[in-house]
C-alpha cells in the first residue's frame, strides 16, 4: 500500500470512528507500528490529524472543548439551523413541558419555537430564556444557579432539577461516543445535564456531525438514556450504524 493510501485510510478510519489508534492501523494495514507513527505525526503536520496517547483523533476535535459560547455559536451555522428546525417535531402537545439545556443548537431552536403555542420551558441559559420569552407565548423558568461566563449556563442546580419531571428534554453535547456516550469538559455541567436527562420522559440530543466519536473529559449520559439524536448529513454511515446497534433514533436533517 502507497503512503497516500495509508493517510486516507487513517483519516478516513479517525472520522468515522472517532480515533485511529497505532496498534489497530498497523494490524490492518499490515506495516510496523512505527510506520504508523510516521504516518500519524505527518498527517498531524499538516493539520489533518490531531495526536493523541496511542493514536490520533480528527483535527476539529479539538475546537470541541469548553468555547465561549459566542465562538461556538458562529461555527457550523447552516447545520445548526437544519437541527433546529428538525426538531420542532420533536415538542410535545400544547401545554407540555420542555428543558432546554444551555448551547449554541438549542439556542437555534429557541428562536424558531412557535408562537402559537404554548410550553413551560426550562432552562439553564440565561440566553435563551430571554429569547424565548421574548419570541414565543411560553412560559419560561430559568434555572438558577453559578452562571458560567464560557457556556452562559447555570450549575449547582442539580437538587431544583431532581425535582421536575418533563415531556421533553433538548440536550447539546461536546461528544457522541459509543463507548464513552455523551460527554462534556466541564464537571459542574455534567451534573446539571445527568439531572436533565434523568428528568425527562423523551431525550433528543441535538448535535452535529463534527461531534460524532469526539469524547469529551467527562460522561453525562450513556446512549442508552437517549431516544433520539438530531445531526446533519455529515454524518457517515458508519456512525449512524453505531448508534443504531445502540438503540438510538438518528435523524438526519
Amino acid at each position: 500500500m502507497y503512503p497516500a493510501e495509508r493517510h486516507k485510510w487513517l483519516i478516513d478510519t479517525a472520522r468515522e470512528t472517532g480515533r485511529v489508534s497505532v496498534a489497530e492501523a498497523s494490524t490492518a494495514l499490515g506495516v510496523v507500528p512505527e510506520t504508523i507513527r510516521r504516518d500519524l505525526d505527518q498527517l498531524c503536520n499538516q493539520k489533518m490529524l490531531r495526536r493523541v496517547h496511542g493514536g490520533a483523533i480528527p483535527i476539529e476535535f479539538d475546537l470541541l472543548g469548553d468555547q465561549p459560547l459566542a465562538t461556538r455559536d458562529s461555527s457550523a451555522v447552516t447545520q445548526k439551523e437544519q437541527i433546529a428546525r428538525a426538531a420542532l417535531s420533536h415538542l410535545p402537545s400544547d401545554k407540555g413541558s420542555i428543558i432546554l439545556d444551555a448551547g449554541s443548537t438549542t439556542g437555534r431552536l429557541a428562536s424558531i419555537m412557535p408562537s402559537t403555542r404554548r410550553f413551560t420551558v426550562f432552562t439553564n441559559s440565561s440566553p435563551i430564556a430571554s429569547t424565548v420569552a421574548t419570541h414565543s407565548n411560553c412560559d419560561v423558568h430559568l434555572l438558577g444557579g453559578r452562571l458560567r461566563p464560557t457556556t452562559q449556563a447555570t450549575v449547582g442546580n442539580v437538587d431544583a432539577i431532581s425535582r421536575l419531571r418533563v415531556d421533553v428534554a433538548f440536550m447539546g453535547t461536546n461528544g457522541i461516543s459509543p463507548t464513552h456516550g455523551l460527554s462534556t469538559p466541564d464537571a459542574d455541567e455534567v451534573a446539571t445535564k445527568a439531572a436533565m436527562v434523568a428528568s425527562a420522559h423523551h431525550v433528543v440530543v441535538l448535535a452535529d456531525s463534527r461531534k460524532m466519536g469526539a469524547e469529551s473529559t467527562m460522561r453525562f449520559a450513556e446512549l442508552g438514556d437517549v431516544d433520539v439524536i438530531i445531526t446533519d448529513s455529515g454524518v457517515t454511515p458508519h456512525q449512524v450504524d453505531m448508534l443504531h446497534k445502540a438503540g438510538v433514533e438518528i435523524v438526519i436533517a
